[in-house]
């Protein structure tokens, strides 16, 4: 398989970025052509971002599994689309073909209409990394279900919020998962989600841990006993194998992000922009080439999964590497052994994951080889230096270009991002957008930074001012909360959210959330939402959470708590505080440090100073700012002496 798109050059990049800002209807209606429509469409733009209403190839008509899948078996259908590494290395590995994968596809999407889902239904999946998580993820683009994928990390809260904003009828799980040295008892949390629950029809549960599980008559049913009775009978079912033809516009997926209220929003993304652009940067990012594998080390339940480990891959006639388990377990030399293993050409993942093998030395690298390596990607966070170097010189022998990506659930795919080998590589930049992205730096009031700071560097917040492909299209059933969130901070620009630096080369630096959001591990996780948690715990008054900087994490969460009194000591109630937030969120929310105070920092008008909050947990306590006007200044002090 060929990519006629592929840019090869610093050159060519200029040109095709220049290409794609004067002419986008034409740029991307050339790269989209390289796909498969059913029908081609009338427009390739449509947009406004004061309505805010944005629309990719209106009038056309696809599947997006026709393009993961369909198109490539008669070149392809041999070839490996997904290798299983599970959890525990001694157990086997799975090779799944294209051929094969595009078999249990059309198996599981039958075995989906026959427990009555139909197009725009919307089916909640809640899987452990298996092979059966992408079989039904694209059953579900088959027949034109809208999929939302919960990461295995979530609490039955956080669940059953999820399943009643998607107003879902249908849950796809395992009776659990293994990660690491843990058992997660998955279909138990999703019985725990469903007390109350009036919408759900149908569990259908894949055998994966052999935990005892209880099954509700009429309400649940085996993954396997459906698969049987569509292999006994089905395949000689009226309609069976065949896609169900979307408009380019059509809901593909919704995923949940945390936003700076409590509640989180669905991202709402659409078959063809999505389809084009996944492609279109994962061939270009990577530098991919046919016959190369490439490991993404996400969990599917994110939107680095979606993107990097099933679309982008699956279209471009990849082999994605699917793993079960961590970089840690049963030590500290299990991504290299997979590199190894299977002769993985490109790795991605993230500085969290980085820092972490960091922390255990070189020993672990000793006896591998790595030789295979062509291309090493970072995602989820920014990068420190530190990290950036270890990775370039230990796992990637200084001959592999690092591949520094910025990019948003809501992008759909990389956006500022270095394309290995080809444009120039800056440790911890994200260095230069992608075609089609016309990004820029304003300040508060929205005006574009013209002038350079103290250090040289232009700095501002980061937005982008004209749509491209893998935008998403609203959030789930609140299109107000959408341009709110996205479009009004800023008159006719998406506001990111986040800040950055750009130097005279046009280079981009993120520098982190400006908002009330923090990237914990790569993960967004709304201050409000843990607020919400904390606060549900009987002996809280009030909390406020802000970031701080954290080793491994990239970011930690430190939490100011006032109580109304301990459980017996201290301690025992950070844990119970804890245990509240694991249970309402998931165990990714967990606060890292809780410091008691008896007051918050607030205005006259009750409004919390997180900024003076955030600077104390950085632990720059002598450039506070004008404390005076607050309520009662004296908090601040108790809360410096009592930093933790």
């Amino acid at each position: 398989m060929s990519y006629p798109y592929q840019i090869k050059s610093l050159e060519e990049y200029k040109k095709a970025y220049q290409q794609s800002i004067e002419d986008p209807e034409k740029f991307w209606g050339d790269i989209a052509s390289n796909f498969t429509w059913r029908r081609r469409w009338d427009k390739v733009l449509n947009w406004d971002f004061k309505e805010p209403k944005i629309e990719w190839f209106a009038g056309g008509k696809l599947n997006i599994t026709e393009n993961c899948l369909d198109r490539h078996l008669p070149s392809l259908a041999e070839k490996p689309a997904i290798i299983w590494e599970p959890n525990n290395p001694e157990e086997r590995t799975r090779v799944v073909t294209y051929e094969r994968l595009h078999k249990r596809v059309c198996q599981f999407a039958q075995v989906l209409k026959n427990n009555g889902v139909k197009k725009g239904d919307r089916v909640c999946i809640y899987m452990g990394m298996v092979p059966e998580l992408a079989y039904a993820v694209l059953a579900c683009a088959r027949i034109g279900a809208i999929h939302s994928v919960i990461f295995g990390g979530f609490s039955a809260q956080s669940i059953a919020d999820r399943l009643e904003d998607a107003k879902a009828e249908f849950i796809v799980t395992c009776d659990g998962a293994y990660r690491g040295g843990k058992d997660i008892p998955l279909k138990s949390v999703i019985d725990d989600a469903l007390i109350g629950n009036k919408t759900v029809k149908r569990v259908i549960v894949y055998t994966r841990t052999r935990t005892p599980v209880s099954m509700i008559k009429g309400r649940d049913v085996w993954w396997e006993d459906e698969m049987r009775a569509v292999t006994e009978s089905g395949e000689q079912a009226e309609g069976y194998g065949q896609i169900e033809v979307m408009d380019a516009e059509d809901p593909l997926f919704i995923l949940y992000t945390s936003g700076s209220t409590g509640k989180p929003k669905g991202v709402v993304h659409t078959s063809g922009g999505y389809m084009v652009w996944t492609n279109y940067t994962f061939v270009n990012a990577f530098q991919y080439q046919p016959g190369q594998v490439h490991f993404c080390t996400a969990d599917i339940g994110w939107i680095t999964g979606h993107s990097y480990i099933i679309y982008g891959p699956l279209t471009a006639g990849a082999t994605s590497i699917m793993f079960e388990g961590v970089p840690t377990w049963p030590d500290a030399g299990r991504f290299w052994d997979i590199i190894d293993k299977y002769k993985v050409d490109i790795l991605y993942t993230a500085p969290t994951a980085i820092r972490s093998l960091m922390g255990f030395g070189l020993d672990p690298l000793k006896g591998k080889s790595l030789a295979s390596l062509k291309v090493l990607g970072t995602v989820g966070e920014p990068i420190n230096e530190e990290a950036w170097h270890w990775y370039d010189e230990h796992i990637g022998k200084k001959k592999c270009p690092v591949v520094d990506t910025w990019w948003q659930t809501e992008t759909g795919g990389l956006m500022i991002t270095n394309l290995a080998g080809v444009t120039p590589a800056v440790p911890s930049w994200a260095t230069l957008p992608m075609p089609g992205v016309q990004a820029l730096l304003v300040d508060e009031k929205g005006q574009e930074i013209t002038e350079k700071d103290a250090d040289g560097y232009y700095k501002g917040n980061l937005c982008i001012k004209a749509p491209w492909p893998g935008i998403l299209r609203t959030t789930y059933g609140d299109h107000e909360r959408f341009k709110t969130n996205y479009f009004s901070t800023y008159e006719n620009m998406y506001f990111t959210g986040d800040g950055a630096l750009r130097d005279d080369q046009g280079f981009f630096r993120i520098t982190g959330r400006v908002d009330d959001v923090l990237n914990v591990s790569g993960h967004r996780i709304g201050t409000a939402e843990v607020e919400n948690a904390i606060n549900m715990h009987a002996s809280v008054v009030e909390s406020a959470v802000v970031g701080y900087p954290h080793d491994i994490k990239g970011q930690g969460i430190y939490a100011y708590v006032t109580v109304t009194g301990f459980r017996g000591d201290e301690q025992s109630t950070r844990q119970d505080i804890i245990q509240t937030v694991s249970r309402i969120i998931g165990p990714i929310a967990k606060p890292d440090k809780i410091q008691f105070v008896s007051g918050l920092p607030k205005t006259r008008s009750g409004k919390i100073m997180r900024r003076v909050l955030r600077k104390i947990a950085e632990g720059e306590t002598s450039n506070l700012g004008d404390t005076s006007t607050l309520l009662d200044p004296s908090v601040v002090e108790e809360i410096k002496n009592g930093k933790l």
